[in-house]
């Protein structure tokens, strides 16, 4: 099909994996295909649909810099409304950068290696900090793998849509690496530990999860993503209108192909594991961590799933970067007080850290490349021989490595456009308000005219989980952290 007349496709579902490998590697790019990035235009909607599929769309510079490109020009254009990213094949939107390559343009061309790997992530950092201060609506498709540099392509967007192919996580502490992408902003600011939780364990979180637990704000079923297009490409803004009121219309046409939630999917990252997830994940100190889930292992009061989680939540950290889980708890604690453009500069300078680290280039080798299932040999081997100050190696740069983005005067501490699900710290102001029961604060958060999908699900579990009742059968809120 011509260009010019291809439509984004959505994704079709496949087995999950984690990043892609690269078959050949040298510090130029292996060979350029114009067609790894496809680009349309649909009257006002402008497309792009990573065209790797055999690589599971995974984010190479060649790709990077035209999307780059594409989006800078699409910013200054008059006739470009809304922008949609999403991913071809049958498998992924994009399974991560390729990194795999990376590791081995560092066993091959010593420093000089590692001076292009960071290369590639300052451009591909560039890249996700545009998208996160970026002028227009602009919309990512998460139908199915998005992991890594995937999740950078779409967690910055202002409306990310899962469906039930999505299949989200941060692989990153598997191949001593850490959650970047902007995850230093991206992750700290989902609900309570979720965000350190997913960081750690690399957890995996599939279909309508991704919904409910904030990665994605919005949920429709894949075959509605193709009519989706189709129907944004009606819309017509007015000049006036500004970023809000765009994004307000976009919503609400989003909402015309609601189909309801799936029936046989609950909220996984809910009630006494949410709780258990707060508790373990809320010290700075690994080592805490660790004592933590070992209480609620031993803990005979404990439900016994929840006791089983923590026995395989413990053997999972086992199997992590010793250096990528101290490095990524910091990086989670410092990243909630950083704006935008600090997030990305840092982890620029923490990436560049990592190439030069023997974990990564053992990770991914034996991770991605020879896909071995015993656990890496990880330098240094375990927790305790990671010091404070091989940590702060990696946050203290003063300038070491410095990068420029592309919209440096957009910087901001929180998301400017709040979308998806009612959030806890709204619930609870509601609750502490006093004198209400269940059934009558939760029709305070639907909109207007009618129901917002996965809000009743969203607001009767998060009163479940942190309130308890009085006499009259009035909800108390008595606790939780918001």
């Amino acid at each position: 099909m011509p260009l010019k007349a291809k439509i984004l496709n959505p994704a079709i579902v496949g087995q999950a994996a984690t990043m892609a490998t690269s078959p050949q590697v040298s510090m130029k790019e292996s060979s350029y295909d114009p067609d790894d990035v496809l680009f349309n235009a649909i009257y006002g909607v402008r497309t792009i649909e990573l065209n790797r599929p055999e690589k599971l769309n995974s984010l190479n510079g060649s790709m990077a810099r035209k999307i780059l490109s594409r989006l800078k020009e699409w910013e200054n254009s008059q006739l470009a409304s809304v922008i949609i990213i999403g991913g071809a094949g049958p498998k992924a939107f994009c399974a991560g950068g390729d990194v795999a390559a990376l590791a081995q343009q560092n066993a091959s061309y010593g420093l000089k290696g590692q001076e292009a790997s960071q290369a590639y992530f300052g451009l591909e950092y560039r890249l996700d900090h545009l998208i996160a201060t970026y002028s227009k609506p602009y919309i990512a498709y998460m139908d199915g793998i998005t992991m890594g540099g995937g999740v950078g392509l779409a967690v910055h967007a202002p409306i990310r849509i899962a469906t039930e192919r999505t299949l989200f996580a941060m692989p990153e502490t598997t191949i001593g690496f850490f959650p970047d992408v902007g995850g230093s902003f991206f992750l700290p600011r989902l609900e309570g530990r979720i965000g350190t939780y997913l960081a750690l364990t690399s957890e995996r979180l599939k279909g309508v999860n991704a919904f409910y637990a904030g990665v994605a704000t919005h949920y429709i079923d894949s075959s509605s993503l193709s009519s989706l297009t189709a129907r944004l490409a009606e819309i017509e803004f007015k000049d006036y209108e500004d970023m809000y009121s765009r994004l307000a219309t976009v919503a609400a046409t989003i909402a015309e192909f609601d189909t309801g939630l799936p029936h046989d999917e609950p909220m996984l990252l809910a009630g006494e594991l949410r709780k258990a997830i707060d508790r373990c994940f809320v010290y700075t100190e690994m080592e805490s961590i660790i004592r933590a889930l070992e209480d609620e292992e031993k803990n005979t009061k404990l439900p016994q799933h929840i006791r089983d989680w923590a026995t395989n939540t413990l053997k999972t950290l086992s199997e992590r970067s010793p250096t990528s889980l101290k490095v990524t708890l910091k990086q989670m604690e410092l990243g909630r007080n950083w704006s935008i453009g600090e997030a990305f500069r840092n982890e620029y300078h923490m990436a560049g850290n990592f190439m030069s680290h023997p974990d990564f280039d053992s990770g991914v080798s034996a991770r991605l490349i020879h896909k071995s299932p015993i656990t890496p040999t990880w330098n240094p081997p375990a927790l305790q021989d990671v010091t404070s100050k091989d940590v702060d190696e990696f946050f203290n740069h003063q300038g070491k490595f410095p990068m420029k983005l592309m919209n440096d005067r957009r910087d901001y501490k929180e998301y400017p456009f709040r979308m998806g699900l009612v959030r806890e710290n709204e619930i609870e102001d509601v609750v502490r308000q006093g004198g209400q029961n269940a059934k009558q604060v939760i029709p305070k958060f639907f909109d207007e005219g009618g129901r917002k999908l996965g809000t009743k699900e969203k607001v009767k579990e998060v009163l479940a989980r942190n309130c308890d009742q009085d006499g009259q059968g009035y909800l108390i809120w008595k606790g939780g952290e918001p």
